[in-house]
């Protein structure tokens, strides 16, 4: 009896193994992202206890938006990504997608399977990260079919959006206000706003190929 429990016991951790590989393999989770690394003592950092309610992740649990919000270099991306990463271990179906790549899903998913796939993925997560949101302008056509996945899912899933600019500046973007409003109503209905600010780590941690 003990060895066949053990063995069930195998088989059971290599599904799980398995199952956790597979759904970090469909995130596409950028690498290095690791939030047991962030750097809690750095100028841009959120405050430890902040850190440690959202890796609890029971803001999924009430489909909440975290918002990281900042310019380049304060870590919105490392923050999502990690959250991201962590969602996938505990068995979430949490997907990453920068704005420009979620808008090739968009214009691509009529036309080619893999797109077709990744999109109907995407319709069933629990999570989806959309990194740099309005950073770059979108054509009509684009803005509304990014509206599409936002209707479909805010009430179902959670979103981390990522981005430099205010909700206010959204609408330049699009060139769209009363798009732009459909889309804030349905974001920020639950939604926090992490602020990110101070220098731009990257620019604080630059490297160079010269000897001192």
């Amino acid at each position: 009896m003990e060895l066949l429990n053990q063995l069930f016991k195998n088989e059971i951790d290599h599904r799980a193994q398995k199952e956790r590989e597979r759904r970090k393999r469909y995130a596409a989770l950028p690498l290095g992202h690791d939030l047991d690394g962030y750097d809690l003592t750095g100028e841009n950092s959120i405050g430890k206890q902040q850190l440690a309610q959202l890796c609890e992740l029971k803001w999924m649990e009430r489909n909440y938006n975290p918002i990281p919000m900042g310019h380049s270099g304060t870590g919105k991306a490392y923050l999502g990504v990690g959250l991201c990463s962590d969602a996938v271990y505990q068995g979430y179906r949490a997907y990453f997608q920068t704005m420009e790549s979620l808008v090739r899903v968009l214009k691509m998913k009529d036309i080619t399977r893999k797109e077709a796939v990744l999109y109907k993925r995407i319709r069933k997560a629990h999570l989806l990260v959309i990194d740099d949101i309005m950073m770059f302008p979108v054509t009509k056509e684009q803005a509304v079919a990014f509206f599409n996945p936002i209707n479909h899912l805010h009430d179902s899933a959670s979103l981390i959006i990522t981005t430099n600019k205010s909700p206010k500046q959204w609408a330049e973007v699009l060139n769209d206000s009363v798009l732009t409003m459909a889309i804030l109503d349905r974001i920020l209905y639950r939604c926090e706003i992490v602020k990110l600010s101070g220098k731009s780590y990257r620019m604080q941690n630059r490297k160079t190929i010269f000897k001192n």
